[in-house]
C-alpha cells in the first residue's frame, strides 16, 4: 500500500533577480528542508518549486524517487476527478519566490497560443498548457499587474513626451495594444530620452500616479534607462503594494511583472512565458507575439486582487482559501497561534503543502504523528483528513485540486 502522505525534497533556482543568501525566504525555507544544502551568502535564491514539473522536480525524502514517478505507479493518489481530467499528475505548480528587483515583464500564452507555440518551438515552449497564477504575499510585495483604467492612461498620454506614442482616433483597448507595442519597439535612445523628459515634469502633472517619476528612476537603475519595460510598467500598468496575506490573480494572458518581495505562487502546470522587458535584449521575445497574446483583463487595480475567504475545509475556522476562477487549483492557508489546532477535511484530489512559519505536528490516518517545521514540504494524496496542532504557532500553505 503506497503512503498517501510523503515528505518531499525540493529544488531551488538562482536567478539574478532573487534575494541574496539568508535575506531570501526561498533560501531560508529550502535550507531547512531535510536533505537540502546550506545557504551560500554570496548566492541569490529566487525560486523553490513544489510538484512534478520535469525541469525542477521533487523527490520523496524517504526513497529519493521522483514524485512524478511515484504518482504514475500509484495513480489512485490523485483521485478520480483529477485522474480523468489530467492523468496521474499534479495539475498545478506551487512555488516560493524571493526577488529584490523586477522579474521580466511578461505574459503567459493561453491554451490556444500555447499549443501553437509548442508545436513551432517545443524547446522554448515546453508544454501546451496555459499558466494562470496567483501570488500570495509573505512579506511586503510590490508588483505590476494588469492595466490601469483606460481613461487614466489616455489622460497620462496627453503629456508632451508621450503624445508621439498614441495613434490618431478613438482611445480604446486596441489603441492601448498599439501604444504598448510602440513603447516596446522604441529605440534605446528614445526610451532613455522619454524617461528623462518625464522625470523633469512635476509629480502633480501625473494625476493619480505621482509616483511615476520616482518609479522610473528606480526601474532605470535596475535594468538601465534604455529598457522598454520601464515605460510600459510605470505608465500603463497597475502598481500595487501588498501586505502579508494579500493576493493577486493573474489570468493566463494578462501582463504582469513582480518587483520586490517574498511570495507563495501557484499556477497551472506550465512553464511557458513571453518576455519583453526587464531582461537583456537577447532574452526578449518578439513584440509582435507579445502584442498578439495580450488581453485586457484586469483593467484596474481592484480587479487584480484575489479575496481571502474562510474555507469550509477547516473544521475549526483557522483556514482561509484563495480560490481563483479556474479549475486547476486553489490554495489553503492555515495560521495557528500557540496551543491552537485545526483539522482539514479530506480533499478529493492531490495537494502540496509547505510550512512557512513555526512548528507543530500533523496527525494522519493510522494515528501517525508527523513533525512539522519551517521548510517542510509534503505531498498529500486524495481522501486524507489532516489534524494540525502546535505549542508555539504554525503557518501552512496547501495547494490542491479536486
Amino acid at each position: 500500500m503506497a503512503d498517501a502522505v510523503v515528505q518531499l525534497r525540493c529544488g531551488v533556482k538562482n536567478d539574478d533577480w532573487g534575494k541574496k543568501g539568508k535575506n531570501s525566504v526561498v533560501a531560508q525555507l529550502w535550507s531547512k528542508t531535510p536533505g537540502s544544502g546550506q545557504i551560500d551568502e554570496s548566492q541569490t535564491y529566487s525560486e523553490m518549486w513544489m510538484g512534478t514539473y520535469l525541469s525542477n522536480p521533487n523527490y520523496l525524502l524517504s526513497s529519493g524517487e521522483q514524485l512524478g514517478d511515484y504518482l504514475k505507479k500509484n495513480p489512485q493518489l490523485v483521485g478520480k476527478s483529477v485522474l480523468d481530467r489530467f492523468g496521474p499528475e499534479i495539475p498545478f505548480l506551487p512555488k516560493i519566490l524571493s526577488f529584490s528587483k523586477a522579474l521580466p515583464l511578461q505574459i503567459h500564452p493561453d491554451l490556444t497560443l500555447a499549443a501553437k507555440l509548442h508545436a513551432e518551438d517545443p524547446n522554448k515552449y515546453g508544454d501546451t498548457n496555459h499558466k494562470p497564477e496567483i501570488a500570495i504575499a509573505l512579506s511586503k510585495f510590490e508588483l505590476f499587474a494588469g492595466w490601469k483604467p483606460l481613461k487614466d492612461i489616455q489622460t497620462l498620454f496627453k503629456l508632451n513626451p508621450l503624445e508621439k506614442f498614441v495613434p490618431p482616433g478613438e482611445f480604446n483597448d486596441e489603441t492601448l495594444r498599439q501604444v504598448c507595442m510602440k513603447l516596446l519597439s522604441a529605440s534605446p535612445s528614445t526610451v532613455a530620452t522619454t524617461i528623462k523628459e518625464l522625470q523633469s515634469i512635476p509629480e502633480a502633472h501625473f494625476g493619480p500616479d505621482p509616483y511615476i517619476p520616482g518609479l522610473l528612476d528606480r526601474l532605470s537603475k535596475q535594468y538601465t534607462e534604455c529598457d522598454n519595460g520601464n515605460l510600459v510598467a510605470a505608465l500603463l500598468m497597475n502598481y500595487l503594494t501588498l501586505g502579508p496575506g494579500d493576493s493577486v490573480f493573474v489570468p493566463a494572458d494578462s501582463i504582469h511583472a513582480y518587483l520586490e518581495g517574498d511570495i507563495v505562487e501557484c499556477m497551472a502546470r506550465s512553464d511557458n512565458v513571453i518576455n519583453t522587458g526587464f531582461c537583456p535584449a537577447t532574452d526578449r521575445d518578439s513584440v509582435e507575439l507579445f502584442g498578439r497574446a495580450l488581453s485586457f483583463i484586469p483593467h484596474d487595480a481592484q480587479g487584480a486582487l484575489l479575496p481571502r475567504k474562510k474555507s469550509d475545509k477547516g473544521m475549526y475556522g483557522k483556514t482561509d482559501i484563495y480560490a481563483p476562477p479556474i479549475s486547476e487549483f486553489a490554495v489553503l492557508c492555515t495560521c495557528l497561534g500557540a496551543g491552537e489546532k485545526e483539522t482539514h477535511k479530506a480533499i478529493l484530489g492531490p495537494s502540496l503543502m509547505i510550512v512557512t512559519k513555526g512548528c507543530g505536528t500533523m496527525k494522519i490516518p493510522g494515528n501517525q504523528n508527523v513533525e512539522l517545521k519551517e521548510g517542510y514540504v509534503f505531498f498529500v494524496g486524495q481522501g486524507v483528513a489532516l489534524d494540525f496542532g502546535t505549542d508555539k504557532g504554525l503557518a501552512v500553505y496547501r495547494a490542491y485540486a479536486e
